[in-house]
This record gives C-alpha cells, structure tokens and sequence, in this order.
C-alpha cells in the first residue's frame, strides 16, 4: 500500500493543472486497488489542502457513489446477494437514516460501498439517492482531508513523538484473554 500511495503522490505532484482531475479518478479507481476511502481524503488534505482537497474529495466520492449505484442496479443477483449479507450484518430490521450513514461514514472500518447499498435501500429515486449520498460524503470529506492538512503542517519530530505516543494506547487495547483448547491444556498422555 506505501508502494501505491508514494506512487500515486508523485503523478498527483507533478500534474499541474490535472492533478485535480488525477485525484478525482483516483477516487473512481480506490476501489480497484482496495485503498480506503479515508488514505485518498487525507492525502487530498496533503495535496491540496484543506478547502480544495475537500472539494475535490466530495466530487470524488460522490462520483464513486453514483457509478456504484449504476453498477449494482445493473446486477440485480449481485445487488440481492449484497443486501442478503447487509441483513446477516445488520439485522432484518435494521434500517439506518441518511443521518446515521453520516456517522457511520466516519468510522474507517466500516465498508464504504456496503453503507451505499443501505441508502439505496431507504432512497426512492436515483435523484434521492445522489442527494443523499453527497449529504452523506460531506463530512467524511471535511474531516479526513483537514486531518491530511493537519499532518502535512508538522514536523516529523512531532511527527515522531504523535507516533511514539501512541504506542502506550495500543499495548492498552491489546487482548488481554488466551484461549487455550481442552486438548492442549489437558494433554493426552499415550
């Protein structure tokens, strides 16, 4: 993935006048090369900042919204198997609002597509759907990319010291559970 991203910041670098457009088919592309939606905002943020590189972002995502949606509508045994497996995730009754996809949409973990296919299920029209989903992508966009600007401003010795201060909180979060098979614990003697 560092390959990618190094790769895909020298093109964006040195595309002048493109490289808006650049960026913006990476977007189209992310789900090619399984990339998060949040590395591309945040390097938006460290490209362009946090204004443009937010723009730029929201058409982009928005634009990969509207082709998913081209994309499954076009599969209909695809799109049924998909939301099957949303019920598997979510429940049978678990219908969520454009203002829940909107938070849901920050958490990185969390599928970008798999959140489209839940507004395709609550929206009526095409024109619902985009609506709702550039609704939905706003704030993605807004926060990872002023994250990226925020990183592109620091030095690498804070940096550095962000990075080691981290290190305490994962050692924190670890599994503090082993789990041991009957066998292994109580082993057969032959």
């Amino acid at each position: 993935m560092e390959g990618y991203s190094t790769y895909i910041l020298a093109i964006i670098e040195t595309g002048g006048l493109l490289a808006p457009l650049l960026f913006i088919s990476f977007h189209l592309l992310r789900p090619l090369f399984f990339l998060p939606v949040v590395f591309i905002c945040i390097t938006g943020g460290i490209m362009f900042g946090a204004v443009a590189g937010t723009l730029y972002s929201i058409i982009g995502i928005t634009l990969s919204s509207v082709i998913f949606y081209g994309i499954i509508r076009w599969m209909p045994k695809t799109f049924q198997r998909l939301v099957n497996l949303k019920k598997k995730i979510i429940g049978k009754h678990g219908e969520l609002t454009t203002s829940q996809i909107t938070v849901l949409r920050l958490i990185p973990f969390i599928h970008f597509h798999l959140l489209s296919l839940c507004l395709i299920e609550i929206s009526t029209s095409f024109r619902d759907y985009t609506k709702a989903s550039l609704i939905s992508n706003i704030p993605l966009a807004f926060v990872y990319t002023s994250i990226g600007q925020w990183i592109a401003t620091l030095s690498p010795i804070y940096i550095s010291a962000f990075l080691l201060a981290l290190l305490p909180l994962l050692y924190a979060l670890r599994r503090k559970e082993v789990i041991i098979k009957w066998q292994d614990f109580f082993q057969v003697s032959t």
